[in-house]
């Protein structure tokens, strides 16, 4: 049960790392600001055989329609996939995912929408920087500095997902409940490092819980899921904002999953995450909009 006296303990056991200041900083060419407080990334996804059927956008229109809708609903940034992880889905080549991807990022850029793109390849990210995006959402592991120099040079910034394997598509099992967050810490110091090394000066660490890898819908993933949510703010210890994806399960929502990254949402707030990626942004907003008025 989620429940004062299950909270309370582990803020205070963990209470240096709840307190912990974290970099706050500017997208100027977007005018965006980031400060220590929660924020929305709406979902755009531009594979047809994503799981959230909602958030598909099967045409150009229909994507720049929802992009825009999402700002005005008030989603911080847009983040457009072109290949979906889930266990089912296709492989998406790089060329593909770059067609798929390179005409809405560069309209949405042009209307000065911050544009986040979900990618484990490089070679996309990079191509979509130059179309004007301004974060890479990296579901995978990149040890090439060329990459964290391209997104420097861009003055954009990078989410950095933690994923056991070499991707958010790779077969690895999670690590149990009990060894998670240090795998997580000297996954991220490692990443953390590369990135600033190049010049890196705008980042998320993502504990990347969202990814369903060895865990089908049901209680066990429920409770691994809430439970890092609870946990999240202890990676403010490295300094860096903290990212989360709002996971809905159909096992515990049924037919009101759509109001359940609302629930989600809520944890968050009460967890100090800092971003949010979200598929039901109109939903979630106002849990977000309470910070004004706490």
């Amino acid at each position: 049960m989620i429940s004062a006296d299950r909270i309370f303990p582990l803020w205070s056991r963990y209470r240096q790392a709840l307190e912990a200041p974290i970099r706050t900083f500017e997208f100027p060419r977007f005018n965006k600001q980031f400060d220590d407080r929660t924020y929305q990334m709406g979902v755009l996804n531009l594979s047809p055989d994503s799981i959230y059927r909602e958030t598909i956008c099967h045409t150009f229109e229909a994507a720049l329609y929802r992009g825009r809708r999402m700002t005005l609903e008030g989603a911080a940034m847009v983040d457009i996939g072109g290949e979906s992880t889930g266990d089912t889905a296709d492989i998406v080549s790089i060329e593909k995912q770059i067609d798929r991807m390179r005409p809405v990022v560069a309209a949405l850029a042009e209307e000065q929408i911050l544009v986040s793109v979900e990618t484990y390849h490089p070679e996309v990210a990079v191509a979509l920087l130059q179309a004007g995006a301004g974060v890479v959402n990296l579901t995978g592991r990149v040890d090439d500095t060329a990459f964290y120099q391209a997104v420097a040079k861009h003055e954009a910034g990078i989410v950095l997902c933690y994923t056991p394997g070499e991707n958010a598509r790779s077969s690895d099992v999670l690590p149990a409940a009990s060894e998670i967050f240090d795998r997580q810490l000297v996954f991220f110091k490692e990443r953390i490092a590369l990135a600033e090394s190049a010049g890196v000066e705008r980042l998320w660490v993502d504990p990347g819980f969202g990814f369903t890898l060895n865990l089908p819908d049901g209680p066990d993933r429920i409770r691994y899921q809430t439970d890092s949510i609870l946990q999240s703010f202890r990676l403010r210890e490295l300094g860096w904002p903290v990212t989360v994806q709002l996971t809905g399960a159909v096992y515990l929502f049924r037919d009101e999953v759509r109001v359940a990254q609302t629930s989600a949402a809520t944890l968050a707030v009460l967890s100090k995450v800092n971003l949010v990626r979200s598929h039901e942004v109109p939903r979630v907003q106002p849990v977000l909009d309470l910070q004004d008025f706490a």
